[in-house]
């Protein structure tokens, strides 16, 4: 039995999944058609054996109401033809009262035991004249039995045409399962063979812009092999925006990098020609090389970290927003000295608390801060105000620059964009990504638009809950 187990475990593993489909689909149609037809042929068996009986327990009334008295004898002996009547005869208990004449149908021990009343009536099968005969054994009254005969070769024809009939019907439902289970793995694999179709394609041209054809309906009844393709299809959405996004990223940096790089060339083939130049130009070439290392390296590093598209994860600390504001602000005067910061903390908002990576909230309001500074002025104050709401508090940084151009408004997030307005000033465009990457790591939202009466207005939203990722920064 195992090495039977063994062998179907074999095959199973090597058919194809449409094939085992097909064969269970198949077998239990098979089953249930063959099970029909064993069950119509024995309930048909059954209903012309009893037929036939009953017509031997009519036959016995008769013969019983017309031969009241009579004692033993054959009364009836033409059953030998199909339309003649049933045979019968009258069987004493006592062999010794048998008459002369011999008996018709055949007499055996269980009949002298009906006569004696020893034995309940009964039917059996006997063969006489060379047919096959049905009899029915019933008490006559006073120590005698009637036995009863018809032939039986009509009911087992029919039998046998049931069969045959039944068999045919069943080979053809057997045919007919193989069809629909053939049919049914087609159908019901479609939409899988093409997504593994659409995934070799995938696979072999590296190309995530291919999907897989749903039928049509509404998302609600689908089933669960064309919900699992629109899951596919929404996988390969964000596989083909994730490769476009990283395209994009490795285009924009090497266009953001060839301009410094370019520039660190130039100055280092300068200073590799020091002696031809005076000490002031040397100290020129010397601070612009080290300028541009410096970029470089900012920009390198703002690259990596953007690259990776998520937060470190340190440990998640008690973080107060208003600390933090106030560390970047002090910070912010330091490197912008003819900019004027004003932080303004509202009430209840001094002890707002939400957990979170110190270093990175500080990273984040240090590029809006740099960014409404480069936007801003000399002598306008940059504004940063502190406000407690109900879910959760909200910090907003203030220019009173140019503002945003309202066709710029969605895009001041994106990697590397730089409004028209903003290309001849320093920077990457990497802050405000990076700001809004933090920011969401943090669960809080952060939006751009234009302040009322003139400048740039950024609002970071922290929610209620905090941070996604319970213990850990995401």
């Amino acid at each position: 039995m195992s090495g039977v187990r063994r062998l179907g475990a074999r095959w199973r593993r090597r058919r194809p999944l449409r094939t085992r489909l097909a064969v269970a689909a198949s077998a239990a149609v098979a089953l249930v058609a063959v099970g029909v037809c064993a069950a119509a042929f024995f309930v048909i068996r059954y209903e012309l054996l009893h037929q036939l009986d009953l017509s031997l327990t009519q036959s016995a009334t008769r013969v019983i109401q017309e031969n009241r008295g009579e004692g033993p004898q054959t009364v009836a002996g033409e059953c030998r033809y199909l339309s003649a009547p049933a045979c019968a005869q009258i069987v004493p208990a006592d062999a010794a009262a048998d008459p002369d004449a011999a008996y018709l149908l055949p007499v055996s021990t269980p009949v002298r035991e009906v006569a004696a009343g020893q034995r309940a009536p009964y039917y059996s099968n006997v063969s006489r004249f060379g047919q096959p005969l049905r009899m029915l054994t019933t008490p006559f009254g006073d120590g005698r039995a009637l036995q009863v005969a018809l032939r039986a070769d009509p009911v087992e024809k029919g039998v046998r045409q049931a069969a045959v009939l039944l068999a045919a019907v069943g080979g053809a439902g057997v045919l007919l399962a193989g069809l629909l289970g053939y049919a049914v793995s087609r159908t019901g694999l479609a939409p899988v063979a093409r997504l593994t179709s659409t995934a070799e394609r995938i696979a072999a041209t590296r190309d995530p812009r291919h999907r897989i054809e749903l039928p049509p309906g509404p998302p609600g009844r689908q089933d669960e092999v064309t919900r699992l393709a629109a899951s596919f299809n929404t996988m390969l959405g964000e596989l083909e925006q994730s490769v476009s996004s990283q395209r994009r990223l490795v285009a924009d940096a090497s266009h953001e990098l060839r301009t410094p790089l370019t520039a660190l060339r130039t100055n280092a083939e300068l200073l590799a020609r020091g002696d031809r130049l005076t000490p002031a130009q040397r100290e020129r070439a010397s601070g612009a090389l080290g300028r541009g290392i410096r970029e470089v390296t900012g920009l390198v590093n703002d690259l990596i970290e953007l690259a990776r598209d998520e937060e470190p994860l340190p440990l998640l600390e008690d973080v107060r927003i208003a600390e933090v504001a106030e560390h970047t602000v002090a910070v912010a005067r330091t490197h912008w000295p003819q900019t004027p910061f004003l932080l303004e903390v509202g009430a209840g908002a001094a002890e707002a608390v939400r957990p979170g990576v110190p270093a990175r909230l500080a990273r984040l309001l240090t590029n809006l801060l740099d960014n409404a500074a480069k936007f801003s002025p000399p002598g306008t104050p940059v504004e940063v105000g502190l406000t407690a709401h109900d879910d959760g508090p909200e910090l907003t940084v203030r220019d009173h620059g140019p503002g945003i151009p309202a066709e710029d408004v969605p895009y001041v997030f994106d990697r590397f964009y730089r409004a028209e307005a903003a290309r001849a000033l320093p920077g990457s465009g990497l802050g405000l990504a990076m700001a809004r990457q933090i920011a969401r790591a943090h669960g809080a939202e952060l939006t751009a638009g234009a302040a009322p009466g003139g400048g740039a207005l950024f609002t970071l939203t922290f929610g209620a809950q905090g941070p996604p990722g319970g213990s850990h920064a995401p």
